[in-house]
């Protein structure tokens, strides 16, 4: 997995209305990258709707959070859309796994591993952190750690 002070990766993933999000994209503000496994999977559900709820203090941390999978595009809308949360899902589907490759969290099975990592504004990794398995969930205080670091 990435380690904190290492500058994020360039990458390449695929926003719901098919724009780009790029390591560009990172610059100027600090972003929390959620990576999960599946899309409808019951802790990724759990996970997704924890951190809606928790959404606004993020920003208030000066924070945006971004869901990132493996799944296409139309897959996560559906999904962001039925749970009705506003997180931005960001598509690693094709070439499958290349940016959580980069981020040094793709799991052999072919989906992330359950991770969060803290870009800062200035494009370099300020946290990452790993679930033990992809059936862990990963509380949101993790989240706020990590940016208190």
């Amino acid at each position: 997995m990435i380690e904190p002070g290492s500058p994020a990766p360039e990458f390449t993933l695929a926003r719901g209305d098919g724009e780009k999000f790029t390591r560009a994209d990172l610059e100027g503000t600090t972003t929390v990258l959620v990576f999960y496994p599946f899309a409808f999977s019951p802790v990724c559900t759990d996970q997704l709707n924890l951190y809606h709820e928790v959404r606004d203090e993020v920003a208030a941390r000066g924070a945006t959070l971004y869901g990132v999978s493996c799944d296409a595009t139309w897959s996560q809308t559906a999904f962001r859309e039925q749970l009705g949360v506003a997180i931005e899902q960001l598509s690693d589907f094709e070439p499958k796994g290349e940016t959580c490759r980069a981020f040094g969290v793709y799991h052999p099975g072919g989906f992330p591993q359950r991770a969060l990592v803290i870009v800062d504004p200035d494009g370099v990794v300020k946290w990452s952190y790993q679930a033990a398995s992809p059936g862990d969930l990963p509380g949101a205080n993790l989240i706020f750690d990590g940016l208190a670091t």
